[in-house]
C-alpha cells in the first residue's frame, strides 16, 4: 500500500509539534492513484486509532477525501496522547524520520503532546547566543585573597586525586570572580552573547559549588551582592541578562541548613531535631543516616515536600523571588528529574508571579517531553512547568553526525523535537556541544579514549588531531546555531580548550594561547545569528534534501528564508538555485547555484 503521513508536514497535520489543548488540529492520511484512474483503495476505511497515556485505545473512522481521509479533533486535557493508523488490515506508523511505514502488526506509535493553551516561553530568550560560565575558572581580576580553600596558580590543572580518606574534596580554587566576568563582558559581546548562565554562585564549600550552603548568599571567593548587583547591571548595559543555577534538590553537608561541621551559627538539621530545618531532610534513625544525592554523604537530599522549604524557595521574601529581585533572567534547574512536578509547577509560579519573562529551564539529558523517572512519567512541557531543558540529545545526535559522517541519527533527533515539543519550547531550547558535565567538545571530536583519571591528565590532542578536530567542530557549530532553539557555548570552547570528564573540563580559560581563528570563526556565527535573528527566532525547519553524508535545510519566517548546508561525506553535491545568494560565512555571493565540496558548510539568504 502506498500510504504517506508525516506530522511535520502541515499537509498532514495542521499543527506541526504539540497541540495547546482545545485547538482544533486536522490529521491527513493520503493514498496513491494508480494510473487509470482506478482509485486501488475505495473499498477501504481508515481508522485513527488513538490512546491516551496509560490508557487504552479507542477507533475513529477516518473521513474519505479525494486525496484519502482526514479527521479533525480537538483536545480538552493537557498530556501525551499515542496514535497511529489502521487501513484493510494493515497499520501505518512511525517509521524513519518520523515518516510514515507500514506495519502487519506491533506499529511504532507517534506521539501527541497537548499543552495548555496559554503556555508561553519568554521571547527575550529566543533567537539569542547563550555562554555558560564555570565561574571559578573563567577570569580572576583583583588579587583578593580566598576567604576559604586552597588557592592555585591559573591554568594550573584541577585536583582530581582522592585524599588519604578516599574523597576527592573539589576544595582547590583559581579565583574566577564575578569583577572578573565584568571586565570581560566586552569579549563576551563580541562573541554576540546575549545570556551568561553561570553555575552555581551562592555559598558553598566546594569549588563547584553543587553543595549549596547559604541560598541567600554569594560565595565570598566569588565576591559580594554589590559586586553581584554591578554584574547585572553591567549586563544589562550590554544587551545580555543573567541566568543562575538552582540546586534545590539538596544542600551541602557544609551548609547553614544541615551544618555536620558546625561551621556556621544556625542550629542544623544534622545537630538537633529541634532545627527549624529538620524536616528539610529525611533521617533513618540516627543522624548519620540520611537520604542524600546519589548516596553521596556530602549532599544531604532536600525532601521538597515540606512546607518549611516551600515557604523558604517560594514566599516573597525567598530565595525564586529574591534573586529575581536582583534583576536575574531566571533560573537553570540543577537534577530537574529529582525536583517532583508539584514542586517545579509551585517554582514556576513563583518565578512567573515575580517576573513573568523569567526563564526556567531544566537539566533532562532525554526526550523531555515523555521521560520517565523513578517510574513516573514528568510533566515539563504542559503548561505550568519548564520553558526549556537542555538539549542533550540534540548534542549527542551532532556529535554523532561528526563522527560518523551520516546524518541519520541527527535527522532523527530533529523530527523528534519537532514532532514532541511545543513550538515555545523547541525555539527555546538550550543547544549545546558540551556543559561542565561532559568531556570537552574538541576532546570528544579528537577521538582519543582514556581509560582512567590519570591517563586523561596527561593526554592531549597532538596538532594535527587538534586541527582535524577544530574543523569538525567549526562544522558542528554550523547546525547548533542554526537549528531550533538557542545556542550555547561552554566557556572556552571557542577559543580550543581540551579536557576529559570532571574536573578536566572545567580548566581555567586559557586567555594567552587561546586560538585566536577559531573564536573568529565563533565571532562570525554570532555576528550571522544576529543579523538573521527574525529568522533564527521562530523560524520553522523545514528539510531540503538529504543523503547519508549530506543535509540541506531551510529556516523559514516572514522575515525571508536562510538555507544551511553541511558535507560531511567525499561526494560533492551541486545546489541549484534561482538568482543571486550570499554565503555569509565566507561572504562570497553564489549565482543559480554552488557546488558544495567535501567537508564544506555553509549559510545561504537570497540577495
Amino acid at each position: 500500500m502506498d500510504l504517506y503521513y508525516n506530522p511535520l508536514d502541515r499537509a498532514c497535520k495542521s499543527i506541526v509539534g504539540a497541540i495547546p489543548r482545545k485547538k482544533v488540529v486536522t490529521l491527513n492520511v493520503y493514498k496513491e492513484r494508480y494510473p487509470g484512474g482506478e482509485d486501488y483503495f475505495s473499498a477501504e476505511v481508515c481508522n485513527l486509532v488513538l490512546r491516551r497515556d496509560e490508557k487504552n485505545y479507542q477507533y475513529y473512522q477516518m473521513t474519505r477525501t479525494d486525496f484519502g481521509w482526514t479527521i479533525s479533533l480537538k483536545f480538552h486535557e493537557t498530556g501525551l496522547f499515542f496514535y497511529y493508523f489502521a487501513v484493510g488490515g494493515h497499520f501505518l506508523g512511525c517509521g524513519a524520520f518520523h515518516k510514515s511505514t507500514m506495519f502487519n502488526c506491533n506499529p511504532v506509535n507517534w506521539q501527541l503532546t497537548v499543552h495548555d493553551e496559554k503556555y508561553k516561553t519568554p521571547e527575550w530568550f529566543k533567537g539569542g547566543v547563550m555562554y555558560q560560565i564555570f565561574p571559578d575558572r573563567f577570569y580572576r581580576a583583583g588579587e583578593e585573597p580566598l576567604k576559604h580553600g586552597i588557592l592555585r596558580k591559573w591554568g594550573e590543572q584541577p585536583y582530581f586525586r582522592p585524599n588519604g580518606e578516599g574523597k576527592v574534596l573539589n576544595n582547590d580554587f583559581f579565583g574566577g570572580n564575578l569583577k572578573g566576568v565584568c571586565e570581560k563582558l566586552p569579549y563576551l559581546k563580541s562573541l554576540g552573547v546575549t545570556v551568561i548562565y553561570f553555575n552555581p554562585i551562592f555559598e558553598s564549600y566546594s569549588n563547584h559549588r553543587y553543595d549549596t550552603g547559604d541560598y541567600m548568599e554569594i560565595d565570598p571567593n566569588l565576591g559580594s551582592k554589590e559586586n553581584f548587583d554591578a554584574l547585572i547591571r553591567d549586563t544589562e548595559k550590554q544587551g545580555m541578562r543573567v541566568i543562575l543555577d538552582g540546586v534545590f534538590n539538596h544542600t551541602g553537608d557544609d551548609s547553614r541548613y544541615f551544618n555536620r561541621y558546625s561551621n556556621y551559627p544556625s542550629l542544623g538539621a544534622y545537630q538537633s531535631t529541634q532545627s527549624p530545618y529538620y524536616d528539610w531532610y529525611t533521617f533513618h534513625g540516627s543522624r548519620d543516616r540520611y537520604d542524600s544525592w546519589w548516596g553521596i554523604e556530602t549532599l544531604p537530599a532536600i525532601k521538597e515536600s515540606s512546607e518549611s522549604y516551600q515557604n523558604f524557595m517560594f514566599s516573597e521574601n525567598g530565595v525564586i523571588k529574591s534573586w529575581l529581585k536582583h534583576g536575574i533572567g531566571g533560573y537553570r534547574l540543577d537534577v530537574a528529574d529529582e525536583l517532583p512536578g508539584f514542586f517545579l509547577k509551585m517554582l514556576r509560579k513563583a518565578a512567573k508571579d515575580q517576573d513573568p519573562d523569567a526563564v526556567i529551564i531544566g537539566e533532562v539529558w532525554e526526550d523531555a517531553s515523555n521521560k520517565i523517572a523513578y517510574g513516573e512519567r514528568r510533566e515539563y512541557f504542559q503548561g505550568e512547568e519548564l520553558d526549556s531543558v537542555m538539549n542533550y540529545p540534540l548534542k549527542d545526535a551532532i556529535i554523532n553526525f561528526l563522527l560518523s559522517g551520516n546524518t541519520n541519527r541527527l535527522r532523527e533527533v530533529i523530527a523528534m523535537l519537532i514532532d514532541h515539543y511545543p513550538k515555545a519550547t523547541l525555539d527555546s531550547l538550550m543547544n549545546h556541544l558540551g556543559t561542565h558535565d561532559t568531556a570537552r567538545i574538541l576532546t570528544v571530536l579528537g577521538g582519543k579514549s582514556c581509560q582512567s583519571k590519570e591517563e586523561m591528565a596527561v593526554t592531549h590532542l597532538s596538532d594535527s588531531e587538534k586541527e582535524a578536530a577544530k574543523e569538525l567542530l567549526k562544522m558542528g557549530a554550523v547546525v547548533q546555531f542554526t537549528l531550533p532553539g538557542v545556542p550555547c557555548i561552554y566557556y572556552g570552547d571557542e577559543i580550543g580548550m581540551e579536557g576529559y570528564c570532571d574536573p578536566f573540563c572545567r580548566g581555567c580559560f586559557d586567555w594567552e594561547n587561546g586560538d585566536r581563528k577559531l573564536k573568529s570563526f565563533y565571532e562570525q556565527l554570532g555576528k550571522v545569528r544576529h543579523e538573521l535573528i527574525d529568522i533564527f527566532r521562530d523560524g520553522i525547519y523545514r528539510e531540503v534534501y538529504a543523503t547519508r553524508t549530506f543535509l540541506l535545510y531551510e529556516r523559514r519566517s516572514d522575515a525571508g528564508s536562510a538555507y544551511i548546508y553541511v558535507n560531511r561525506g567525499t561526494s560533492q553535491f551541486r545546489i541549484k538555485f534561482r538568482g543571486e545568494f550570499l554565503e555569509h560565512l565566507s561572504g562570497t555571493k553564489y549565482e543559480d547555484g554552488l557546488l558544495v565540496k567535501r567537508g564544506e558548510y555553509g549559510i545561504l539568504t537570497r540577495i
